[in-house]
């Protein structure tokens, strides 16, 4: 589902919007993240079973399975209940409305905000805050925000920002009431999990793993390798994103 805004003579309406066409990926698709994948899913299970879990902030490069991991959730889990809700940063304003929304639907609710990041002065920061911090959904434990961010602080960091640290004769380092801010947003998450970018190798066995999904013969994925690194030489990148571009190529020529 995608939380959709549209305009009318009074201004915006908001409502859930059904998405009929969703790209199914599984956790045996997710190649190299086997610790972030494995507290992801373990934090879904205690969700779904009604235990204790956290909201989720997954850091780190580009194309790297932090969304996918997401989707892959949504994929194992949904006969047990799960749905998620897509909420793009600028409809973040709408969030009270939305937990309010699914309070009393029989399912359990993943808020997903992909790819977020905040200037100074966002309307849907504070939005956010309050829903991490409880005082909005206080009354519903039927969902979750996971988010994810190239950038760590979820806000731009300033080299300006450092001048306002102060330091202590005790050697104690005090931050800056910007740096502050910035920080208690990301704190509120209670599961930080980080991605990294993946090595040659780790890159061309994700090659593979595609490839062969795509039904290549092993024939063709041997000759595939030295393509395969130039593709990602092209793009600046080794992330698994590109290399599921180039399988998609290769298999689609060959």
């Amino acid at each position: 589902m995608r939380w959709s805004r549209r305009p009318t003579l009074l201004g915006h309406v908001s409502y859930l919007e059904p998405v009929t066409q969703v790209a199914e990926i599984h956790f045996s698709d997710l190649q190299h993240i086997d610790r972030q994948r494995q507290l992801v899913e373990q934090n879904t299970r205690q969700f779904l079973s009604r235990r204790p879990a956290n909201n989720v902030l997954m850091t780190g490069a580009r194309g790297t399975g932090k969304s996918s991991l997401v989707r892959a959730c949504l994929t194992e889990f949904h006969g047990q209940g799960l749905r998620v809700i897509e909420v793009e940063k600028q409809d973040l304003m709408d969030l009270p409305r939305l937990v309010e929304t699914v309070a009393n639907a029989p399912y359990r609710f993943i808020i997903f905000c992909d790819d977020l990041s905040f200037e100074s002065g966002d309307s849907g920061y504070k939005a956010l805050k309050s829903v991490l911090d409880g005082s909005v959904s206080a009354q519903s434990d039927n969902l979750l925000i996971y988010a994810t961010s190239n950038r760590r602080h979820l806000m731009p960091e300033h080299m300006s920002e450092n001048l306002e640290t102060r330091y202590e004769a005790t050697g104690e380092i005090h931050p800056g009431e910007t740096v502050e801010e910035k920080i208690s947003l990301s704190e509120r998450f209670g599961l930080w999990v980080s991605f990294y970018s993946f090595s040659q190798q780790d890159y061309l066995d994700i090659v593979v793993h595609w490839l062969r999904h795509y039904g290549c013969s092993d024939e063709l994925i041997q000759q595939a390798r030295q393509p395969a690194l130039q593709w990602a030489l092209e793009r600046g990148s080794r992330s698994g994103r590109v290399a599921l571009h180039f399988a998609r190529d290769w298999a689609g020529r060959h």
